[in-house]
């Protein structure tokens, strides 16, 4: 009896043992992707799904829900950017940018290409006056060339954000648009997730070491490859195109996620932070979740006008 007590604790502590063992394992597993993909990759899936679920919701159920789900991204996006800049030394007026900029994707997705290109020449220009009537103050005198270049940082917001992000909105409310708006957002999905993969588990060669350490060739032959296959199943089942398509569109769509993302971590090193935001846990930002999808969104608009001229 004794003996057999006796064993029975020793598989107990044997057990405990093992599992105590697979989950250092585990823990040591994620600590080594987090310091290679530079985010808490946990996190990043998990808010990634969230935001993945409500767009497809929204595109899916009402095309208007989304016009409103991608104001408020933008939105918050914009407050990001405008926040970044005034920490490196820009008086960029944060809420008339925001207000302004955010107006452009609904009165894109109502009024179309004409309301896009009016809205954003009138929200540039009413930023640019709001920080000219501040010099009003004398402690936003920052000189001439320091109030261009505030004024510059504005347009900057404007255009980066909310007229990329518009795109997806004017690709929204055309008439099947919005299964376009679907693919081109599950797309930069499997691009980025075939890339951080690639890029944990094989890279080695370095894609752009001055503007984003961490990405990689391997990571990038990775997400390409990922997204033929899901472009070319896409391009069939989803948006009535010939299987051929799915090369166009992946390869496309890689080389606009790509420049994207680059294009947010130049922005990022000039203004010498790690991220734009801080609002999603491994994300940093809801730009740093965006950078990807805004380029591909006017990449996606033109095959779209193509397909159907």
């Amino acid at each position: 009896m004794r003996r057999e007590h006796r064993s029975a604790a020793e598989i107990e502590a044997q057990i405990q043992a093992q599992i105590l063992a697979a989950r250092e394992q585990i823990e040591a597993t994620r600590d080594r992707v987090n310091r290679r993909t530079g985010r808490d990759l946990a996190a990043a899936v998990l808010i990634a799904l969230a935001l993945g679920g409500a767009l497809i919701a929204s595109l899916v159920w009402v095309k208007a829900l989304f016009m409103v789900f991608a104001t408020a991204l933008i939105g918050f996006a914009l407050y990001e950017l405008a926040s970044a800049l005034r920490f490196a030394g820009r008086d960029v007026p944060r809420i008339p940018l925001v207000l302004l900029g955010s107006a452009i994707l609904p009165v894109t997705y109502f009024l179309g290409a004409g309301g896009l290109w009016w809205s954003t020449l009138g929200a540039v220009a009413l930023v640019a006056i709001v920080r000219i009537v501040e010099l009003v103050d004398p402690a936003t005198r920052t000189g001439a060339r320091g109030v261009l270049a505030d004024i510059a940082g504005g347009a900057l917001c404007i255009a980066y954000v909310a007229v990329l992000g518009a795109f997806a909105v004017l690709l929204t409310a055309q008439e099947g648009g919005q299964w376009w708006t679907l693919a081109m957002i599950i797309m930069t999905t499997v691009i980025d997730t075939g890339a951080l993969a690639a890029g944990v588990w094989l890279g080695r060669t370095k894609l752009a070491p001055r503007i984003s350490p961490g990405k990689t060739w391997e990571g990038l032959a990775g997400g390409a490859l990922l997204a033929t296959a899901a472009g070319i199943a896409l391009s069939v089942w989803m948006l009535g195109q010939e299987w051929w398509f799915g090369f166009v569109l992946a390869g496309l769509l890689v080389v606009a996620a790509t420049v994207g993302d680059l294009a947010e971590s130049i922005i990022k090193r000039d203004l010498g932070i790690k991220d734009i935001g801080s609002f999603l846990p491994g994300h940093g930002g809801f730009l740093d979740r965006l950078d990807s999808i805004l380029p591909s969104a006017v990449v996606t608009m033109a095959l779209f006008q193509v397909v159907h001229a």
